[in-house]
């Protein structure tokens, strides 16, 4: 995200500032956050509660541990065009448990790459 946009040779059409501003920074936080609705409960805990456009059939995004190793391959599915509410999840094929419309992932530092599926 730029804090402005050039407009004077030789620099033209150029965004400026963008560590600066730390826009960036927060524009991840709200896709993260607030898009994907991705927060965790403790060190163990991973909650997924999606709020995305009808438009959008799906969505991905990778949830890497500390360890650098372990990581979570989130997939959204979207076939009916909903916004929010997820009518269920899994956890490499086995069901996940939903609460409060979110789908919570038990984090296991295994080093092994996990497939999360979750369809509104």
């Amino acid at each position: 995200m730029a804090a402005d946009d050039y407009g004077e040779p030789p620099h033209f059409g150029r965004g400026g500032w963008t560590w600066y501003t730390g826009s960036a920074g927060w524009m991840f936080r709200v896709a993260v956050e607030s898009i994907f609705g991705v927060s965790t409960e403790g060190v163990h805990t991973l909650v997924v509660n999606p709020s995305i456009s009808s438009n959008w059939p799906q969505c991905r995004m990778s949830y890497r541990l500390p360890d650098c190793n372990t990581c979570y391959d989130i997939l959204i599915e979207n076939p009916v065009g909903k916004e929010h509410g997820i009518a269920e999840a899994t956890l490499d094929g086995r069901p996940l448990f939903l609460a409060n419309g979110a789908a919570r992932i038990p984090l296991v530092n295994d080093g092994a790459p996990h497939r999360v599926r979750i369809r509104l």
